[in-house]
């Protein structure tokens, strides 16, 4: 088996695939150029090689091709053979670029990326047309609309994915625990990708998603923040669980901007590479939202890039205990770089780094508490259920005291009612990692209650 490259969606927003890698905006000209650039010459000869199939195109290709589809094609040529995230922006690339990153974008709400030669999504984003059909994260598509995407290049098969909102579109699916192919029907439409939600848990303790950084996540963090201390009368929580599940990643920035929110001081993370303008340092400034409250961050396999540098800058600086499994392990940053009005490149410019100096590039963020991906069920689906007196066979059927003064009396159907649906699962009794979490917030909390008695 090849080793899966992953390859950045930026190209294609239209299709509704989000920025997996954070990224800075540069001018072209603001660079400086290392001394080794200015003083190596040219390569004459591999020039000479360039201007001869030039020519030979000009003149003998098949068909007549202007010199700006030839120049523009030499431009992604150059590009694409530097490293699976760089690439070249045409015009609708580049708006739709700028249109995904602020939240609101046409398409099917997937990230995805190539692995043996087949379209593998990386995460469905929240509230898509992708969710909503059951697209799951490490589905391999290898047909689209009936065509084979075997050994084709990721934008190719993208431009596939693409059409109007209201279109439908079917995606031939290989599903790990699926016996045959699943071919799932999506209806493509505008995505507006809501970055962050949240809920109170119970009294004190409280539940915050982010799906995806943008430019406004930050802002939209803090209040919702200021919403769950107003739900919880007012008082300061005792606990947070923040979930960074299947998050893509998205912009730099508002990575760095969350972390701080959590953080009274110290580094969130830097960016090394070979030009001085790429090498970056983000600090956090006075202030910590939850006031020292404990965090746990809920991560996964599909919690990529701007999610990882979330998670290592709290795990670095011990603000939260990370739990769940080894995330994606992004950790290069792209600069989109505009070569005109309308069009740009996007280049790899560096790699970034914990505050502790860990390089996430190929590796992920290791979780303080590892978990398998499993959901709690009713007892009849899952082993975990916990087996009671009532399961055993043969065991004595319950019997109200008669001769007990009170007892006797029978419960109302009313009441009986009442209890049958408290007991009804929510999808929150079935998320086994949040269970988890919310276990070990409460167990924090019992501690320090202990720790301050004495």
């Amino acid at each position: 088996m090849t080793k899966p490259v992953y390859l950045s969606a930026l190209l294609s927003l239209s299709l509704g695939l989000f920025v997996a890698l954070p990224f800075t905006t540069a001018s072209s000209t603001a660079e400086a150029k290392s001394d080794k650039t200015q003083t190596e010459p040219l390569p004459l000869e591999i020039l000479k090689e360039f201007t001869d199939a030039f020519a030979s195109i000009k003149t003998d290709y098949v068909e007549q091709v202007d010199d700006k589809t030839i120049l523009k094609n030499a431009i992604k040529g150059m590009m694409s053979g530097l490293d699976p995230h760089s690439s070249y922006l045409d015009e609708k690339s580049f708006k739709h670029l700028k249109e995904g990153t602020t939240g609101e974008f046409g398409g099917l709400g997937i990230e995805v990326g190539m692995e043996d030669g087949l379209i593998k999504v990386i995460s469905p984003i929240d509230d898509t047309p992708a969710q909503r059909a059951g697209v799951l994260a490490g589905d391999l598509i290898f047909r689209i609309d009936g065509k084979p995407v075997k050994e084709m290049e990721l934008d190719d098969a993208v431009k596939m994915m693409r059409g109007k909102p209201g279109s439908k579109i079917k995606l031939s699916i290989i599903r790990e625990d699926s016996d045959g192919p699943v071919n799932i029907t999506i209806e493509r439409a505008i995505i507006k990708v809501k970055s962050v939600k949240f809920r109170l848990l119970e009294k004190d303790f409280a539940y915050l998603r982010i799906s995806s950084f943008q430019s406004r996540t930050a802002e939209q963090l803090k209040k919702a923040l200021k919403s769950l201390v107003k739900k919880n009368n007012k008082r300061v929580l005792k606990g947070l669980i923040l979930d960074l599940r299947n998050n893509p990643g998205g912009v730099l920035n508002g990575s760095v901007d969350v972390s701080d929110t959590f953080l009274d001081s110290g580094l969130i993370v830097y960016t090394r590479g070979r030009i001085k303008d790429s090498e970056l340092r983000f600090s956090a400034t006075r202030g910590d939202a939850l006031k020292g409250a404990p965090i746990v961050v809920l991560v996964n396999g599909g919690s990529a890039s701007a999610s990882e540098i979330v998670a290592g800058a709290l795990q670095d600086h011990r603000r939260a205990i990370i739990m769940g499994s080894d995330t994606f392990g992004k950790g290069s940053v792209q600069t989109i770089k505009p070569l005109t009005k309308t069009t740009a490149i996007k280049l790899t410019t560096a790699r970034y780094y914990t505050p502790s100096g860990r390089s996430i590039q190929a590796e992920g963020i290791t979780p303080d508490i590892k978990l398998a991906n499993i959901s709690l069920e009713t007892k009849k689906d899952n082993d975990f259920a916990q087996i009671k007196e009532a399961d055993l066979k043969g065991h004595l059927e319950h019997k109200m005291d008669k001769h007990h003064n009170g007892s006797g009396k029978k419960t109302k159907k009313s009441d009986s009612k009442k209890t049958k649906n408290s007991d009804k699962k929510s999808d929150d009794d079935k998320d086994y990692a949040l269970h988890e979490a919310l276990n070990l917030l409460k167990g924090i909390d019992i501690l320090n209650q202990s720790k301050t008695a004495k």
